[in-house]
């Protein structure tokens, strides 16, 4: 898939301050020769200063080497010979994502001292397009917390809308960056939501991209078994398929990227949707229904038919289910560290606990159960082009508190399955506050999901709420 790949168009106003344009935005500026990528880093790292004392969105902080990166990308500016469209963009890469020279701790004191020597795959296609890596974000422990990121080594990372409240979920320093101008686009991962809460509750948009999507080597050890796929997060949908077309693609090394399809063509045709405002028992916060049934109204307003029906697969099973993998893949991990109690955060002990009361016999129901909602989904999608859902059943809570059970059940099928989910700006809450809506495709249709999203955001755009955090410079002051 070649998402993204397109140059970017210089339509867009550039009247914003520099920290606040889109990814599209500073690339048209670099080939007009009206910004510089230095211009623009300088602009942001002043503006990250003062935001970070407030939300705490870094694990590490690399604004020199950053420098250093937006100054080779102006020489090649200069030259005529950028290495993309997207040469000298800044973004953040999440902290359970290898990056040379850089720490990644994983948010953990047992991985606090470890420097990668290499990238991981996704970083060096990053530097091979010339994208300017501002630092590490903030992730929760292990990417395992529970509806937070907040640690013993970085401390919490707190919501731009609201700092009193919580990101969602462990992708939560990008995301927070993103939405309060620290960076357009962040990398990060999704193993259970992990980019589309954080979206959803920071204003932004996010795919979990199909299993093999972004093929992956020279990462951390697998806790997650195959569940846990590299994730974009943007403001528009623009930046966010730039962002994918600079990491996507498929390696030799990585079996799970190779033949993964482009799945199915939506633009152009009326869909049927099938919402479903709840799964199982779990109660859903009323503003985070009635944001649903708006989203859902705006969808039938541009031409597609939204059906309200039942979970299309056995969701008791996957509930069954659905805690095994973390928990033994956290117990696996702790083999290793023999004074790993000690290190890490309350709730960790009673999931390794979890894990080690398991079997192997348990971990192959887990994956058989996983095999057989896959086939479930499949069949849905043969008469149904998508499914429509929150992102989350609760609204944001305090930021170093942790979820309430029923804010995650929607996500983890996307996961457990492999397909693509999206996570999209949906009706804000009475107070003002982001929520997401999700929408979830066959294998393969991150495409199509991505060119209704454009379609959405072109009739129903967000990209102009920004939270108070992050208000303008004052008139005069330098962008």
């Amino acid at each position: 898939m070649t998402a993204g790949q397109a140059g970017p168009s210089t339509g867009e106003s550039g009247s914003e301050p520099l920290w606040r344009r889109s990814a599209r935005q500073l690339a048209a500026s670099y080939a007009e020769g009206s910004a510089t990528p230095a211009e623009v880093l300088e602009a942001v790292v002043e503006h990250a200063e003062q935001i970070d004392r407030r939300l705490n969105v870094f694990a590490h902080r690399a604004f020199d080497a950053a420098r250093r990166s937006a100054a080779a990308s102006g020489e090649r500016w200069r030259a005529g010979t950028p290495l993309s469209a997207y040469d000298g963009v800044p973004l953040t890469v999440k902290d359970n994502i290898p990056v040379a020279a850089m720490p990644c701790a994983w948010g953990s004191r047992l991985y606090a001292d470890r420097t990668p020597e290499r990238d991981e795959l996704c970083v060096g296609r990053l530097r091979a397009g010339g994208w300017v890596i501002l630092g590490k974000s903030n992730v929760s422990e292990f990417t395992l917390g529970l509806g937070n990121v907040s640690t013993l080594l970085h401390g919490t990372t707190r919501n731009p809308w609201n700092p009193a409240l919580t990101t969602g979920a462990s992708t939560g320093g990008g995301a927070a960056a993103v939405a309060a101008g620290v960076g357009p686009v962040a990398l990060g991962t999704d193993g259970g939501g992990s980019i589309r809460w954080p979206a959803g509750y920071c204003g932004l948009v996010a795919l979990k991209p199909t299993l093999g999507r972004v093929a992956r080597l020279d990462g951390l050890p697998t806790v997650l078994h195959d569940l846990e796929v590299i994730a974009p997060a943007a403001r528009t949908v623009a930046d966010l398929s730039a962002l994918l077309g600079a990491v996507a693609g498929p390696d030799a090394r990585d079996r799970r990227s190779l033949g993964v399809p482009d799945g199915p063509a939506f633009r152009g045709r009326s869909l049927r949707i099938r919402m479903v405002g709840r799964f199982g028992d779990y109660p859903v916060e009323p503003e985070i229904t009635a944001s649903l049934t708006a989203a859902a109204d705006r969808l039938s307003a541009l031409g597609h038919r939204v059906e309200t029906g039942e979970v299309p697969f056995d969701f008791g099973r996957f509930d069954t289910h659905w805690r095994t993998i973390g928990t033994t893949g956290l117990a696996w991990l702790m083999r290793r560290h023999p004074d790993w109690r000690a290190a890490v955060g309350d709730i960790y002990p009673p999931m390794v606990e979890h894990g080690r009361s398991l079997s192997a016999a348990d971990y192959v129901d887990a994956l058989d159960a996983f095999r057989d909602l896959f086939a479930q989904l499949a069949d849905f999608f043969t008469g149904t082009d998508l499914l429509l859902t929150p992102v989350a059943g609760a609204m944001p809570w305090a930021a170093d508190q942790l979820a309430p059970p029923y804010q995650r059940v929607f996500t983890g099928i996307a996961n457990a399955t492999g397909v693509p989910a999206l996570s999209l700006p949906g009706p804000p809450s009475p107070a003002g506050l982001p929520i997401g809506f999700q929408l979830v495709g066959p294998y393969g249709a991150d495409r199509a999901l991505l060119d209704l999203a454009s379609d959405y955001e072109a009739a129903y755009g967000w990209a102009d709420r920004w939270p108070a955090v992050a208000a303008p410079l004052p008139k005069g002051a330098r962008a």
